[in-house]
């Protein structure tokens, strides 16, 4: 019998010691993830609100966009730009990496918001077959093939607003703060380059993807990842403001409000990893593929991040996450077949990789090819 790496779990929802996101436990055992959220109920919204309007204030323009919003078309994008336009009358300039992972479905719901927002919408679009080499590197180099997606989504809303001299750029959640506790919302955190790099793309920037000798990337081929200078930075004036930290996030009620007032619609087929059927529309590999190599790394997946939100909103039991999680996080996903018949690899060479990234702080080996892990019923 092999001895297995020591995790605890949250005594309040389904979160292990192993997150990706840090956490810390307080003495009775709740993760500083629930303890944040706990926040929530005491904050006054009102007054944060109105601090919110303050804040904008000063920037509002007689013409041209005020505000710039990076979107996907997913749930929070319109939930952002609905809040822009309808509660802060602000003029938004949409903001789109297109890193070619969209379903369908998620491809139909960005398409709209020009019409149902009548915003101007700015997509960014990467050649194929530089997205493939990417999704190839990064996937060996740190187990990553959505790198160029967290890259692209974090650098082009500040690198448009930055050239086009607008100082504002709204996000929606801080999901570190959200999920993990890093922050209070009393904080009022904003957005930092440094937490883009550090927290957001791994530690990598574009000029770590230009050095590799199986997929050769030219560095010319990556100037739109190229962030602002701080030199530009301070003569705009850029500051990106989280909107989390001044009106309660709410998902459910934000979905809802977005279906019935814009007519977004959630996934009409059900994930393999997960139970919900509304994130993550604007990448294929996000509830999939690039999930269960968060389970490979961490040892959980998507079923205990939404587990664990439900959780908190008082939507489910502990004892329901527990079983959302056993159902669902450790399932190895079909798209993975359609992710390497897009860069051309085999599932024997997938996991040979894969496992190369397995923590062995959460993952012991008796014999290749067998590992084993605590699990939060055992």
């Amino acid at each position: 019998m092999i001895s297995l790496p020591e995790i605890k779990w949250c005594k309040k929802c389904v979160y292990p010691s192993s997150s990706a996101i840090p956490l810390t436990f307080n003495e009775d055992g709740v993760c500083s993830g629930c303890q944040v959220h706990e926040e929530k109920d005491k904050i006054d919204w009102n007054q944060r609100f109105e601090w919110l309007l303050e804040l904008v204030e000063p920037y509002r323009r007689s013409s041209g966009p005020e505000i710039v919003i990076g979107v996907s078309g997913g749930k929070d994008s319109y939930w952002q730009t609905h809040f822009a336009i309808e509660k802060l009358g602000l003029r938004p300039l949409l903001v789109t990496y297109n890193g070619n992972n969209f379903y369908d479905v998620g491809w139909k719901n960005l398409m709209r918001m020009r019409q149902v927002f009548n915003c101007e919408h700015y997509i960014f679009q990467p050649s194929i077959d530089l997205l493939i080499r990417l999704n190839r590197l990064a996937f060996r180099r740190m187990g990553d093939m959505n790198w160029h997606g967290h890259a692209g989504i974090a650098t082009l809303p500040m690198k448009v607003a930055a050239e086009q001299n607008i100082p504002l750029v709204l996000w929606g959640e801080h999901g570190f703060t959200e999920l993990g506790g890093m922050h209070s919302h009393n904080d009022l955190v904003e957005w930092t380059k440094r937490h883009r790099l550090d927290q957001l793309q791994r530690g990598y920037d574009w000029f770590d993807m230009t050095n590799d000798s199986e997929d050769k990337i030219d560095p010319k081929e990556l100037w739109w990842l190229h962030y602002p200078n701080d030199e530009l930075i301070k003569e705009v004036g850029l500051r990106g403001l989280y909107l989390d930290m001044y009106s309660r996030w709410d998902v459910r009620k934000q979905t809802a409000l977005i279906k019935d007032r814009y007519g977004w619609e959630e996934a009409n087929f059900a994930f393999e990893r997960t139970y919900r059927t509304t994130s993550n529309l604007d990448d294929r590999y996000e509830n999939g593929a690039h999930d269960y190599l968060k389970w490979i790394k961490f040892g959980y997946g998507r079923a205990t991040d939404h587990a664990t939100k439900d959780i908190r909103e008082g939507l489910m039991t502990r004892t329901e996450g527990i079983e959302m999680v056993r159902k669902y996080d450790h399932v190895k996903s079909s798209d993975i077949g359609y992710w390497l018949s897009y860069v051309g690899k085999t599932e024997q060479w997938f996991d040979q990789i894969a496992d190369t990234f397995r923590n062995l702080n959460t993952w012991s080996q008796e014999k290749p090819g067998e590992w084993r892990k605590m699990n939060i019923w055992d």
